[in-house]
């Protein structure tokens, strides 16, 4: 297969979901609904949170914090799908899908943080209740949000520069509706062995390390339950972590699911529309399971929503 030197020069090709025209409406219609309820809803959660000085604490300042990565992790793929679609064009300039990568990994890997940040803050809250307010203070809560934001954006760049490196062939077709690491690195002409051994190993330090940290911490957070001698305590105690839990279960179980599917090498098709469940479901669901099993979130977003309508 013939390759190109300069790779700047080349075009790659989202095959997306279906080629079918008749489907192209529908899908419009309906990816665009979920991006709207995505930026929606995680725009009301931050404006909830930020709007109601009782949600200034640690949990709800990094509560706010995963609903804006949501947001962006949504953004960096869906409106570009959009627009393939609108325009009925499957290509993204080199540029575009290797800017695409970037902010798809800078993402994914600040939710992951978070995710872990927020396990660490929920088990200070109940393994250490008097030393809370000292040992989670707002120059901590600073420190682990730009500390995410840096190794996040470290990841993203060092992935980045190394696919610069790799030339790739005339047939640049992704069976994605965007540009995902391991699928354009499968369409290189020039070695890939490194950057498939620093993808395994820094998914492996990041997402597995953080993911054993989240359940490091619930292990010690159901230990301390199990010994508080009062029921309605327990019960109490555990309920604040109930929608982390349900977000970490979404998570992890989707992008599990992804990893399975690309290893056993689905067809195009399917392994697309498993990228769909942690890509624009779980950002969508996520204010969902937050105000729904959160009275504090709930009780903050009716306010907001009636100052809203006083306006009116």
């Amino acid at each position: 297969m013939e390759s190109e030197n300069q790779t700047g020069l080349a075009e790659f090709l989202l095959l997306g979901f279906s080629e079918n025209p008749e489907l192209q409406p529908l899908l419009f219609g309906m990816f665009l609904t979920l991006y709207l309820i995505t930026v929606a809803g995680n725009l009301l959660i931050i404006l909830a949170i930020s709007s109601d000085s009782h949600l200034h604490t640690p949990m709800y300042f990094f509560l706010s914090n995963l609903s804006f990565t949501d947001i962006c992790f949504s953004t960096t793929m869906t409106p570009k799908m959009l627009v393939n679609i609108q325009t009925q064009s499957k290509s993204i300039s080199y540029t575009g899908c290797l800017t695409q990568i970037c902010f798809v990994l800078v993402f994914a890997c600040l939710d992951n943080c978070l995710l872990a940040v927020m396990a660490y803050d929920r088990y200070v809250a109940i393994c250490h209740p008097l030393r809370y307010t000292i040992i989670v203070n707002p120059h901590l809560c600073g420190l682990l949000i730009l500390f995410s934001l840096v190794i996040s954006i470290m990841n993203a760049l060092l992935h980045s520069l190394m696919v610069l490196h790799l030339s790739f062939c005339i047939d640049l077709e992704i069976p994605q509706f965007f540009c995902e690491l391991p699928q354009v690195l499968k369409l290189a002409c020039s070695d890939t062995l490194f950057n498939n051994i620093l993808l395994y190993f820094m998914t492996s330090i990041l997402g597995g390390g953080l993911f054993l940290g989240i359940i490091f911490s619930y292990i010690q957070i159901v230990s301390s339950l199990l010994k508080m001698p009062s029921t309605g305590g327990m019960y109490k105690a555990f309920s604040t972590c109930g929608s982390h839990l349900s977000v970490v279960s979404l998570f992890y179980g989707t992008g599990f699911g992804v990893y399975l599917s690309s290893a056993a090498t689905l067809p195009s098709r399917k392994s697309a529309i498993a990228s769909v469940m942690y890509t624009v479901v779980t950002p969508m669901l996520n204010p969902f399971i937050y105000s729904l099993r959160n009275k504090d979130i709930t009780g903050a977003l009716r306010k907001l929503i009636s100052r809203i309508s006083s306006f009116h």
